[in-house]
């Protein structure tokens, strides 16, 4: 098939129009998470936790902080997961509907696992019988609530050197024998997966899986590099690019409105920096590991949505003990009209409101 041609306004739109972030705004979180397939994990609450921060900006002020805890301690509609959505990056904690599951049990029970991985659990087949017999006794436990006995330590350079018992639990979860019941503050609970997971799940065999979850990936991203999506949709050319691109079909072509929405810096809409640069004109980087004085944009800056173009970045911290939302700054990438202006204060109010916050700074 021959690749479509599309101008960079129309690439802009189905990006951001399939990450319903246009102003046909959904309803209901799990209809959400289906659709953009998973939310992002991250320990850092700047402003919120990422994940819900990313449904807030999907949602607005329906979506409550308690509602992604509920979905997945309770309904069980949603479940957390790691996988390699990038294969440029390494994989995240993913809220991921119930309903895929299906999608990723092959992967998981018959995925060869690395070298030395293989060679660790080896070692400590008698430390992950252990892990095993506790949670099915005991669980769901906290990871620092179960015994190490390990025979051979975890080595690494990082930050995960000798983190026994928790490289164990993300081996068995990865395999699909233990999974993530719940969350007691920022830390995880673990279960075996049975007592987490729906026993009337139906397996999809693995290639078959992979061509799925490319084309769901496709559809919630409407464009995206071959290296994401593989061969889902169909190729396209986009005016001024140096780069491939394959786009969702049925996503060409549709009626545009926009909104203002202030973005999580994990948002699929601008996480991507390549595409983020080359198909929005957007430049980003999260600097909360760079020392202040050598930041842009600020710790932790959201990225500010317009109609259809990123237009800024917000340096903003939401302090719950006392009780306001500093905005520290508005970074303008061009400048703002009265229009944009007002409708980004707006929504700042909009957003501090919903963190039962006072707005203080600029």
């Amino acid at each position: 098939m021959p690749a479509l041609q599309l101008d960079r306004d129309e690439a802009r739109r189905i990006a951001i129009r399939a990450q319903l972030l246009d102003a046909d705004r959904p309803t209901e979180l799990v209809p959400l998470v289906e659709r953009l397939t998973f939310l992002q994990v991250d320990p850092i609450a700047a402003v919120a936790p990422s994940a819900d921060l990313i449904a807030y900006s999907r949602l607005g002020a329906a979506h409550r902080l308690d509602s992604l805890q509920h979905a997945l301690e309770h309904d069980r509609t949603l479940f957390e997961h790691r996988a390699q959505e990038d294969p440029r990056i390494a994989p995240f904690a993913m809220i991921r509907p119930i309903s895929d599951l299906g999608l990723y049990l092959d992967a998981m029970t018959s995925s060869p696992v690395a070298a030395r991985p293989r060679k660790w659990l080896e070692d400590n087949a008698s430390f992950q019988a252990d892990v095993l017999t506790q949670l099915r006794d005991t669980g769901p436990l906290l990871s620092r609530d179960i015994v190490d006995s390990s025979a051979v330590p975890w080595a690494s350079s990082g930050w995960t050197h000798n983190q026994n018992v928790t490289k164990m639990l993300e081996f068995l979860a990865a395999r699909g024998q233990v999974a993530t019941s719940g969350r007691v503050g920022r830390q995880r609970t673990w279960d075996i997966a049975e007592r987490v997971f729906p026993t009337d799940i139906v397996v999809v065999p693995e290639p078959e899986a992979r061509r799925i979850r490319d084309e769901r990936r496709l559809r919630s991203l409407g464009i995206a590099q071959p290296v994401i999506v593989g061969e889902a949709g169909v190729p396209a050319h986009v005016d001024g690019s140096k780069h491939d691109w394959r786009v969702d079909p049925g996503a060409v072509g549709k009626p545009f409105a926009g909104r203002t929405a202030l973005l999580s810096p994990f948002d699929r809409l601008i996480h991507n920096r390549v595409r983020s640069l080359d198909l929005l004109d957007f430049e980003y980087l999260l600097e909360m590991y760079k020392p202040a004085d050598k930041r842009r944009w600020g710790y932790f800056a959201l990225p500010i949505l317009h109609d259809d173009r990123l237009i800024g970045k917000l340096d903003a911290i939401a302090d719950r003990k006392g009780g306001v939302f500093t905005v520290n700054a508005i970074h303008q990438d061009v400048p703002f009209t009265p229009t944009m202006t007002d409708a980004v204060h707006a929504e700042i109010d909009q957003l501090a409101e919903w963190l039962e916050l006072s707005v203080t700074g600029s």
